[in-house]
């Protein structure tokens, strides 16, 4: 499923807190001047700029540490906490026998990144609402996949403010972050969705590019939670090598700032 969406539309589910974070904004006032720059900066982008974003929902089991695609032949391996009580592991959340996730990935049309390249501080406001973009159209995509495409939230009612807090069921777990470190899963991502069809390219690491980009999985347990995997040992490296089916030295490549 592709759903492509004009700035206008997906400007009320930014999360303008990571957007003074990246301008070092503490002060109410200096935030609430760039707040009107940004707005007045989208409303020229809007009707010329795009954001989108490509998922599926998916038949889908639990082994062990690994999420499998009962229909695709994709088995997508999971790291698991090696300190906590209990230590996690994203799969704990999806049923061994029968159950169903999410695979997403969005992106802002890589213009938003290229075409403001002659004046500095436009440029730099460009990229910086590029990415706010792209995870407001997760927000958004996310909000739509619970209450209709997948839609088991359907009675879900909830502020923007409740939404950035995650007051919602289920998690929305993005590659690259705590819980889900491994750029290198987007190869597999990327298998199931395509992501050229919203012109997303992978890097050799599994980077995206367009760098305003998203992906990952939804999770609709109503328990799952967020953590960070932390670091592992070497015993798990090769362990999680053997399931990638990749060899062990690639896997430490991958892996690296998680040793």
């Amino acid at each position: 499923m592709i759903l492509t969406c004009d700035i206008s539309e997906v400007m009320p589910y930014i999360n303008w807190t990571y957007f003074f974070f990246a301008w070092q904004l503490k002060e109410k006032d200096e935030q609430q001047r760039i707040r009107e720059e940004a707005d007045a900066f989208l409303r020229q982008l809007a009707g010329h700029y795009k954001v989108h974003a490509v998922f599926l929902i998916e038949e889908a089991h639990a082994v062990g540490d690994d999420i499998v695609l009962d229909n695709r032949g994709v088995v997508l391996p999971m790291l698991r906490q090696q300190q906590g009580n209990p230590c996690l592991c994203l799969s704990d959340f999806v049923h061994p026998v029968r159950d169903q996730i999410g695979l997403f990935a969005t992106s802002a049309d890589v213009g938003l990144e290229n075409d403001f390249s002659r004046d500095p501080y436009d440029k730099m406001m460009a990229q910086l609402l590029a990415d706010r973009l792209a995870e407001a159209m997760a927000e958004y995509m996310h909000y739509k996949v619970r209450t209709d495409f997948w839609g088991y939230a359907p009675d879900e009612h909830l502020t923007m403010d409740e939404l950035h807090q995650e007051r919602f069921q289920g998690i929305r777990p993005a590659v690259g972050y705590p819980s889900l470190p491994d750029a290198s899963l987007n190869f597999l991502l990327d298998e199931v969705l395509d992501m050229r069809q919203i012109g997303i390219r992978l890097t050799e690491n599994g980077a995206m590019h367009p760098h305003a980009s998203v992906s990952g999985l939804m999770l609709a347990h109503p328990k799952s939670r967020y953590f960070s995997v932390g670091k592992i040992g070497s015993d798990q490296l090769a362990d999680y090598a053997k399931r990638r089916g990749i060899p062990l030295e690639l896997a430490r490549k991958f892996l690296n700032a998680s040793l």
